[in-house]
């Protein structure tokens, strides 16, 4: 194997190891949270909700010391052994506040861990060739695989498997790291100047709070989804299976979305994904038999692997060339920042007031409200595309 193999496969299988470690710990943490530590909706909201927040504040930093220092692999290896040990301290806790001091710092680390190894990996596929799909596609296969496999062993050996997991299979991902490119990408992202830009960019705010709506309840789904299942019966490998249906379904409709791209439109898949998602939510919130939600989990392959190349897609081609980069980067902290922090913590708070079902009513009819929103959307366009014909 010579070097450039080596460097692809130390990619492929650290992203393997990162994400493996995301999904046996965050969809099955609620379920602890609740059941094991005996914590409330709202506390457990709490927690959920901290990591985005914290995330959204800390990723700035460590793109700037890996700018400051130009080691990007030695950050990205300390980040991986960090989270991994205070990921593990969970297994300690048993005051509310130490489990939201630990969930904060676990952000710190984890806030680094995707950022750095996506710009090593991209910059490295630009500059001596591959598929960047075909490396980052190692994530969803470790993802769906953990998920399943520590659903299993959580009911064979206990609940707290989670933690021993997370922090080994972490600890496993840092050797890996040290073997990813040197190189790095550094994008200089304008907040504030881009900001003002892009508020007068026709749509672009609208579309903002599209992403809001629909991205915010797929991303806190992450947390709740197995509390949905053992409400309505399953098990902890039912949770495990679900997600392993959920994520697996999410490859190939990324590998479609393009071609349906360029036939239909971005907005028109865009609307399709959230209209779907909507609708998903909608069907959870009947209370349906466990069956019946591993059958539907198909469905989160077609609004996730749409509504995620369409969206960025969308953004990019709507931003002016000397704002894309802070186009992205606020796309990315209104979806996976504001949006999973607002769902996750309102969650919380309506499974103290009612329970998990009322949640997905929620989550539906907020996301099939930016389904109306990119409808509109498409009408706007089509309009004004007339216009400008005549």
């Amino acid at each position: 194997m010579d070097s450039q193999q080596q460097t692809f496969f130390n990619m492929k299988a650290f992203y393997f190891f990162a994400y493996f470690a995301f999904g046996g710990l965050f969809p099955l943490l609620s379920v602890y949270l609740q059941s094991e530590a005996g914590l409330s909706g709202s506390q457990i909201g709490v927690i959920t909700s901290i990591g985005p927040i914290v995330m959204l504040l800390t990723q700035p930093v460590w793109g700037m010391l890996s700018d400051y220092t130009k080691r990007p692999r030695m950050l990205l290896t300390a980040a991986c052994i960090g989270a991994g040990a205070v990921g593990f301290t969970y297994l300690f806790a048993e005051e509310y506040i130490v489990f939201v001091t630990i969930a904060a710092g676990l952000a710190v680390f984890q806030s680094a861990v995707i950022p750095l190894s996506d710009s090593m990996a991209m910059n490295y596929v630009y500059r001596h060739g591959g598929d960047y799909g075909n490396i980052r596609m190692w994530g969803a296969v470790g993802f769906a695989v953990s998920v399943w496999l520590m659903g299993n062993l959580s009911d064979w050996f206990g609940q707290s498997v989670i933690f021993y997991g997370f922090a080994v299979v972490l600890f496993i991902s840092a050797f890996f790291s040290w073997g990813m490119p040197k190189e790095q990408v550094t994008t200089k992202v304008d907040l504030k100047g881009g900001m003002k830009r892009l508020v007068k960019v026709p749509g672009f705010m609208l579309f903002l709070l599209v992403t809001f709506l629909v991205f915010g309840p797929i991303m806190a789904n992450n947390f709740y989804f197995g509390l949905l299942i053992q409400f309505t019966g399953g098990s902890l490998a039912g949770v495990g299976f679900a997600f392993l249906l959920a994520a697996g379904s999410e490859v190939p409709f990324m590998r479609w979305a393009g071609n349906w791209i360029r036939k239909r439109g971005i907005l028109v898949i865009l609307f399709a994904a959230a209209f779907a998602s909507g609708i998903r939510w909608l069907f959870y919130a009947t209370g349906p038999e466990p069956g019946f939600i591993y059958v539907t989990t198909i469905i989160q392959g077609f609004s996730i692997g749409l509504f995620v190349p369409a969206a960025l897609q969308y953004v990019t081609e709507l931003a002016p060339k000397e704002v894309k980069a802070t186009a992205v980067a606020i796309y990315s902290a209104v979806g996976n920042g504001l949006g999973a922090w607002f769902f996750s913590i309102s969650a919380g708070l309506i499974m103290d007031w009612y329970n998990i079902l009322s949640v997905y009513l929620f989550y539906g009819i907020l996301s099939l409200a930016g389904a109306l929103l990119t409808l509109w959307m498409i009408k706007q366009n089509r309009s004004d595309n007339i216009q400008a014909a005549s």
